[in-house]
């Protein structure tokens, strides 16, 4: 039997992406691409292996978001998004003067591309009925 989907499970991938998303880059100085380039860092099998792990997050995450979305999906999403960024930006809630407040939304923009990939059979199920098949060769 298949679980149900609800907005709790979004919110779990949503979670699990944002932590991908902002674990790898942040404006900060705690995620791992400031932990790596940062001075006195030695480069050993502990960084090596939060790459790897942070590497294989990323194939899954894209990968899920490719097969359910497409490239089309994903172009829309962002149009959508950016439609909305310009929105804050026109309203004056969001200033373009300030590149790490930019950063930030632009990174919260593609967590919730990638949760949203993670989520669409679900979403696309709920909306149409319809149930994606992955295609198995024999």
């Amino acid at each position: 039997m298949a679980t149900k989907f609800n907005a709790v499970s979004f919110l779990a991938r949503w979670l699990f992406a944002a932590a991908l998303v902002f674990g790898t880059y942040n404006p900060s100085d705690y995620c791992y691409v400031n932990w790596i380039f940062s001075e006195g860092t030695e480069f050993g099998p502990v960084p090596a292996a939060v790459g790897i792990a942070l590497l294989i997050c990323w194939i899954i995450f894209l990968r899920a978001t490719m097969m359910s979305m497409g490239w089309l999906g994903i172009i829309l999403g962002g149009a959508l998004f950016a439609c909305l960024i310009w929105l804050l930006v026109d309203i004056g809630w969001l200033s373009l003067d300030s590149s790490g407040a930019i950063t930030w939304v632009v990174l919260l923009v593609l967590s919730l591309i990638l949760a949203t990939g993670m989520s669409w059979s679900h979403i696309r199920r709920r909306l149409t009925g319809q149930v994606d098949v992955d295609e198995v060769d024999d």
